[in-house]
């Protein structure tokens, strides 16, 4: 599926690192758990620590 597909929405995942530092990644997903699982895909730092996501949020294109 392209990002392109009607189907998918842009959600933004917020993280916080060990040292304190808010980071944002923002992925085209159908959900926010498909949006989670992106993160943890494609982030090493969310792969090895995945509660460090505060927040995940549909935002406009």
């Amino acid at each position: 599926m392209s990002s392109l597909d009607p189907s998918r929405k842009p959600y933004t995942v917020r993280h916080k690192t060990s040292d304190g530092k808010k980071l944002e990644s923002c992925f085209y997903a159908s959900d926010a758990f498909e949006a989670r699982l992106w993160a943890m895909e494609l982030n090493t730092y969310i792969r090895q620590h995945p509660n460090c996501i505060d927040s995940i949020l549909r935002t406009e294109a």
